[in-house]
């Protein structure tokens, strides 16, 4: 037993922050009712042969509650913009105005309110499973190092490990039901 081994709690924590941010921003594209230039943000367009982020192909603003514009800054993008607005599954019909797309935002029904409740559940799914795969991938470096360590530090590294993602699952959870509660918010 010549080198103790030690997890890595912190490179535990970032990863498990990471599905958290990647949540958060997923849930950021999901549209309450009012406009935001963040629902926007998983939209990617097929520019110059390479798919890229619609903020970088023009201006987004929001000029009015429900009103996104963008302002698209090469007129033969227009097209392909629009293109990947209608096929993003915002449910929002894109008015063309020259080289400004202008993004009016209609007041959420009841039967689109639980579909984007569905949807926000699905993001937190797939969270959990992130932070669920962190998680395995720890137990698997302990189980490694089984031989190296005695069977109580192994049970401690691993309720450690247990700790830690039954404290992500909650804040994912608590996530979610603050999003749904949004959603529902008429």
């Amino acid at each position: 037993m010549s080198d103790e081994f030690e997890l890595d709690t912190d490179d535990l924590t970032r990863r498990m922050e990471g599905a958290m941010g990647s949540l958060r921003t997923e849930f950021a594209s999901l549209r309450t009712g009012r406009a935001s230039g963040s629902m926007l943000e998983p939209i990617m367009v097929d520019a110059y042969g390479a798919m890229t982020p619609i903020n970088q192909v023009g201006t987004v603003n929001v000029p009015e509650p429900r009103m996104v514009t963008i302002n698209v800054w090469d007129k033969s993008l227009v097209g392909k913009v629009e293109k990947a607005i209608r096929e993003s599954g915002l449910g929002i019909n894109p008015q063309l105005n020259g080289t400004i797309i202008m993004l009016p935002i209609p007041e959420l029904n009841e039967e689109r309110r639980r579909e984007l409740s569905k949807v926000a559940g699905q993001y937190a799914e797939h969270a959990r499973v992130a932070i669920r795969n962190v998680r395995r991938d720890s137990m698997d470096q302990i189980k490694k190092h089984k031989d190296d360590m005695s069977e109580d530090d192994a049970k401690l590294w691993e309720s450690e490990v247990q700790e830690l993602t039954d404290s992500y699952i909650k804040k994912v959870d608590a996530a979610l039901e603050n999003k749904q509660e949004e959603i529902m918010q008429v």
